[in-house]
């Protein structure tokens, strides 16, 4: 099983990337992980978001593996514990073996195409976050839902 994250835009600021790539580097112990970077769309206060957010879509969907699970990351998702997205993934492992791809999309959000081809809408918190800070904390979940998984001990419970 491999994850792939397929986001808009790039890490601006130097300590996001450390964070990120931290994380990141964890989570390789578990699972091959490949970071797509879509490049983010300019002109959404002033020109047409919905074109906007249309054009970012087509070009994360193109990303995404035809066979793979869509869990794309949205505020209108459902909330998981770390244990429940331990048992997602988990189950996923024993059972179903396909691969992720998770999907974290632009300051605008994303386009209704992306919602509608995803297997699950995870929100990360009813609070908002920058699509950079989600990278962060997603893979930081990711990386306790294999702690979880193995009984390792960086999960407190």
């Amino acid at each position: 099983m491999k994850l792939r994250l397929v986001c808009v835009g790039k890490l601006s600021e130097s300590w996001q990337r450390e964070a990120a790539d931290d994380y990141a580097g964890r989570l390789k112990r578990y699972f091959p992980l490949e970071i797509v970077e879509i490049k983010e769309e300019k002109g959404g206060r002033k020109g047409d978001l919905t074109g906007l957010l249309k054009r970012e879509g087509e070009r994360i969907l193109e990303k995404v593996p035809e066979q793979a699970r869509l869990i794309v990351l949205d505020e209108r998702g459902r909330q998981l514990g770390s244990e429940q997205l331990a048992e997602q993934l988990a189950d996923e492992m024993l059972h179903a073996g396909r691969d992720w791809c998770l999907v974290i999309g632009g300051p605008y959000g994303l386009d209704p195409l992306v919602r509608k081809r995803a297997d699950m809408l995870v929100s990360l918190s009813k609070m908002t976050f920058t699509h950079q800070m989600a990278r962060v904390f997603l893979f930081e979940q990711l990386y306790r839902s294999c702690t979880i998984i193995k009984h390792e001990p960086y999960h407190n419970q």
